[in-house]
């Protein structure tokens, strides 16, 4: 299955992922519970609790993965 998002929020299963693609300025925000971010070819990970935000640095592939359970993030 294939999500098109240019912003709004989703659930995330357990340790369900979604992919980000050039999202370099977007912001990623836990909404609930926690989530990973890793973006293409960069050496430092991303650990958001809920309520936290991070943008996105860097145009490529960003991986935003649930931790420990269900999580909600938003994109903007």
């Amino acid at each position: 299955m294939q999500i098109e998002l240019r912003s709004g929020a989703i659930r995330l299963g357990p340790n369900q992922t979604l992919r980000v693609l050039d999202g370099a300025g977007s912001t990623v925000c836990a909404v609930e519970g926690s989530v990973w971010i890793t973006e293409e070819n960069q050496p430092r990970d991303i650990v958001l609790e809920a309520g936290s935000c991070y943008q996105l640095q860097h145009e490529g592939v960003a991986v935003v993965n649930s931790l420990a359970g269900e999580a909600a993030v938003s994109l903007e």
